[in-house]
């Protein structure tokens, strides 16, 4: 069968289109595709901006189209962090059922935290860190089954609204800030043994790994099952403070949509090295795409 999901995330609307094995609740990757709506953006005061709406519908129904192009016999799409926080995401759900035909379902932070673990996790005991534009969860996971899991009101955009980042002073304090808020879900981690090998899920770590590789090309696949130090994750925020976001968009392995935010992002890992004390992070193409895939699968 194949089929197709779509996460309207903060940052981004994510396409995965695949070829899913029933009996085996395994999936096939036909194609991944995103464009940026930046929908956290919108958020003022817990309501989404009609415009981001509009764009954020606008994206999602050429991705049907593109899946059912594609063959994909069943499209689904779920919502992320700026929807869940904003009092009007109802309309937005709204707007995709009248527009595309589409039912979306609206994750809880625990919900996207599983998802992630569903999609990248590896077999044995392992952690897994899902950074994203609104939230950035935090898994502990053996053999599929979750151990622990929190979400954090911490993300690349939300951290862009509350701290420019230019120069070294100003990555110290928003990594310190970043710091305060993840630290609070130290707690709700405390009851899984500490794993030997943690999994990286989002832009901020296929970004990361691609420009650590010095691609000739944005080509974020080769960032799969890269290894990220802090030290080198520590050169990059570094390096990435000093430059101008036009600087950073000719870097080779940085897509441009993501110069304004990957240092952001940066500081947000540099405050999970720091507080959940490991020294490397592997990074994943896959996430809560291809989690919601597997976990429907698993409901048929």
């Amino acid at each position: 069968m194949r089929a197709a999901v779509i996460g309207i995330g903060s940052n981004s609307v994510r396409l995965l289109v695949a070829d899913c094995q029933e009996e085996e609740e395994s999936c096939s990757t036909v194609l991944r595709d995103r464009r940026g709506t930046r929908l956290f953006a919108g958020l003022e005061n817990g309501v989404l901006d009609r415009q981001r709406m509009e764009d954020t519908c606008a994206a999602v129904r050429e991705m049907v189209l593109r899946a059912h192009a594609l063959g994909a016999a069943q499209v689904h799409a779920f919502a992320t962090s700026a929807a869940r926080d904003a009092e009007n995401g109802h309309v937005l759900r709204e707007m995709l059922r009248e527009r595309t035909g589409i039912e979306l379902h609206i994750c809880t932070g625990e919900e996207e935290a599983r998802l992630s673990y569903a999609g990248a996790a590896r077999p044995g005991l392992c952690g897994l860190i899902d950074i994203g534009g609104g939230s950035t969860e935090w898994i502990i996971g053996r053999d599929g089954v979750v151990l622990a899991a929190v979400s954090l009101q911490m993300g690349a955009v939300r951290l862009q609204r509350a701290a420019d980042i230019a120069c070294a002073q100003d990555l110290r304090a928003a990594t310190a800030h970043a710091e305060a808020v993840l630290s609070l879900g130290l707690a709700a981690l405390a009851v899984a043994p500490r794993p030997p090998l943690w999994i990286g899920v989002g832009g901020t770590f296929t970004a990361l790994g691609a420009m650590d590789m010095r691609p000739q090309t944005a080509d974020w696949p080769l960032a799969e099952g890269r290894a990220l130090c802090e030290e080198r994750v520590r050169h990059w925020a570094g390096t990435l403070a000093g430059m101008s976001a036009e600087a950073r968009r000719a870097l080779p392995g940085l897509h441009p949509e993501r110069a304004d935010i990957i240092v952001h992002g940066a500081a947000i890992l540099l405050a999970c090295f720091r507080l959940l004390g490991f020294g490397a992070i592997t990074v994943s193409e896959h996430g809560n795409l291809d989690g919601y895939l597997r976990a429907r699968l698993s409901s048929l």
